[in-house]
């Protein structure tokens, strides 16, 4: 069954098969039931898909379309994509691709230029009074809570992981038991804490929610995404961008992920005691890390480590 909001996006052509479906002939009514309990996956399909699905002949869903009161099947595929576009995009991108000639070589030296364009493009974007503003939140914050989800909240998970040797307490969704669990958390947080939100298109409706529940708490939210048109930019007291357009995929996870490194960088840079908090934590960790089994090398990183320490400014 198709949640509400999808029947609602293919309106226009519900409306119509609503008027026509009684003098529909039987191959038109199968269609007709397909497109109705599968709008969505109906406008991700070519002709010869739709078709196929529903077992008549590419002419026979042609004339579907025009018995509906279109020209034909582009005019009927076009309606019924309206509202779905951010999210058929980049199947779109991605039908256009595959059919294009090219080696592999070829193919990871053209997504490798996508990221650097990309890259490049979110550099020139930054705003040097936001990035100040967005290194002193975080560092301000007492508790900071990274909330994203889908490949967002692997992300989430780079920049609280980054974060944490300079920060007091940072979390993220990875590893939480749903958007209703991190609610749990977050419900106790202040405005002396922070809520850094990331998505990019296609948006996910739980950080969208999350940040607007906070904001209603005064919490303070940083978000990262791709635009001021997402919605994440409207629920936030700052936000920074990166581009991230891809032919072969919806986003590109690396250009955000470099804007969140950057970020982090800045936060590292502007911390207190960031070499002392590196050194230690690193100590901390040391058991766990591989070492070559010499004595001699572990007691020489050993005595750096005790050499930046005592060298660092009081």
């Amino acid at each position: 069954m198709n949640h509400p909001d999808m029947q609602a996006l293919g309106g226009t052509v519900n409306a119509r098969i609503g008027k026509v479906y009684m003098s529909l002939s039987k191959a038109h009514k199968k269609a007709a039931d397909y497109v109705l309990s599968n709008v969505f996956r109906s406008a991700t399909m070519s002709i010869d898909e739709l078709a196929n699905a529903v077992g008549i002949s590419v002419a026979t869903a042609n004339r579907f379309a025009r018995a509906l009161g279109f020209e034909g099947y582009p005019q009927f595929r076009a309606e019924l994509v309206c509202g779905f576009e951010a999210m058929l995009a980049p199947i779109d991108n991605l039908r256009s691709e595959v059919q294009r000639p090219a080696t592999s070589t070829e193919i990871i030296a053209g997504s490798l230029n996508e990221d650097l364009a990309n890259l490049e493009a979110t550099r020139r974007g930054l705003d040097p009074e936001l990035c100040n503003q967005a290194v002193k939140m975080i560092l301000n914050a007492e508790r900071i809570y990274v909330v994203g989800y889908g490949a967002s909240a692997y992300l989430g998970g780079l920049m609280a992981h980054s974060l944490d040797p300079f920060c007091n307490t940072v979390q993220s969704t990875i590893g939480t038991g749903g958007p209703s669990a991190v609610a749990r958390q977050l419900f106790k947080y202040t405005e002396r804490d922070l809520v850094i939100g990331i998505s990019f298109p296609r948006y996910a409706e739980d950080v969208v929610t999350i940040l607007r529940q906070v904001g209603e708490k005064n919490v303070p939210v940083l978000a990262l995404t791709d635009a001021p048109s997402s919605p994440l930019a409207a629920l936030a007291d700052i936000t920074l961008y990166a581009q991230t357009r891809r032919h072969f995929s919806p986003n590109s996870e690396g250009a955000a992920l470099c804007l969140i490194e950057a970020i982090c960088s800045a936060v590292a840079h502007q911390a207190k005691a960031p070499v002392h908090a590196a050194s230690e934590m690193t100590k901390f960790v040391l058991p766990w890390l591989y070492q070559e089994p010499n004595a001699s090398m572990r007691k020489s990183l050993t005595s750096e480590i005790k050499s930046i320490d005592d060298n660092r400014p009081a």
